[in-house]
């Protein structure tokens, strides 16, 4: 299954909204500021110095994730997801994998990200990646998070 990873274009912001939320609905539920994100993407996460990736496999959107800007050199991956069609493939792996090399070659720092223990082959592969659980602050962004990790860079 050849994969190709993409930057954001406009005309996938539906595609990134869609992907998200329905992993979001099967496990948790997309909260007020998932919401803002997915449907402000661009204003949200791009206009503001972050990126938003796709993996496409032939002309369908496979996968995505965002990188959204915390500080200078500092960015959260977040909203990474892949369509129940396309899971079983490596592909978010692969969008991990190009996710720290586009990282490293902005001369980025670090990144963080959050989860939940309940998506434990998630957080087994955000550790095979060099990931380390951190502190989780008293108020995380998303009420769901209940780890905190981050990969310095």
């Amino acid at each position: 299954m050849k994969t190709t990873i993409i930057p954001f274009e406009p005309r996938y912001a539906k595609d990134f909204a869609s992907l998200n939320i329905e992993w979001l609905e099967k496990f948790f539920e997309t909260e007020p500021h998932d919401a803002a994100l997915l449907e402000q993407c661009e204003e949200l996460i791009i206009n503001k110095g972050g990126h938003i990736f796709f993996a496409k496999v032939g002309s369908e959107i496979a996968g995505t994730f965002s990188l959204i800007k915390v500080e200078e050199g500092v960015y959260e991956l977040g909203k990474m997801a892949v369509s129940p069609q396309f899971q079983g493939h490596r592909i978010g792996q692969q969008l991990l994998q190009f996710c720290i090399e586009f990282s490293k070659d902005q001369g980025w720092k670090k990144l963080i990200l959050y989860s939940n223990t309940i998506l434990g082959s998630a957080i087994y592969i955000y550790q095979k990646y060099g990931f380390i659980e951190i502190p989780l602050e008293d108020t995380p962004p998303y009420k769901r998070s209940n780890i905190k990790m981050e990969l310095v860079l």
